[in-house]
């Protein structure tokens, strides 16, 4: 399900700043992106630069990207963060997200004319340069870019209301490996 995200009166700033954190964002080569590790959800066309993994921040990553890391700075309870790229033909299957203390938000930064979208239950949203989802991970959902070219958007993960974080949702095995691996090598 969706949520309107006006309820959270701090992600004002962070739509304002959009057009910065996607100039950030542009600037980052490809080969920065990594594949997201849950590979049989997508097959191939999905990667991810991270900058913040599971409530630890990964400052090379973050040092390349100051604004964005300022915005994302103004955003209590943030988990997770990273910028989130599906190339043209890209289908991320139906799936359920295993971390129930937090909302998901999407920052459209580069999003492509044609059929590019986010579907939470039974709702269906194109993505909008400058535009910002917040949904419920937890819920089935599915993505794809069926466009001609590549869609990119900042996505972050923060603390539900009343929730801590000193409450840990396990993390998939491949999952868990994956951010170990990343913010060691970035850190």
């Amino acid at each position: 399900m969706f949520i309107d995200g006006d309820q959270f009166p701090f992600l004002a700033d962070l739509r304002r700043a959009w057009r910065d954190i996607r100039a950030e964002c542009l600037t980052l080569g490809d080969e920065s992106f990594e594949p997201w590790v849950q590979r049989e959800m997508y097959g191939t066309g999905w990667s991810v630069y991270g900058l913040v993994a599971f409530g630890t921040r990964i400052d090379a990553a973050l040092a390349n990207c100051p604004r964005t890391a300022d915005a994302l700075s103004q955003i209590p309870g943030l988990t997770t963060a990273g910028f989130s790229r599906m190339v043209a033909g890209t289908h991320i299957k139906p799936h359920q997200g295993w971390v129930t203390t937090v909302y998901r938000a999407h920052l459209g930064l580069v999003v492509p004319d044609g059929d590019c979208a986010l579907r939470v239950g039974s709702q269906t949203r194109p993505w909008r340069e400058g535009g910002l989802f917040v949904f419920d991970d937890t819920v089935d959902h599915e993505a794809w870019n069926y466009s001609a070219s590549t869609r990119t958007v900042l996505l972050f993960d923060f603390l539900r209301p009343g929730r801590t974080m000193d409450e840990v949702d396990e993390l998939p095995p491949e999952v868990a490996a994956a951010v170990r691996r990343r913010t060691r090598d970035q850190n």
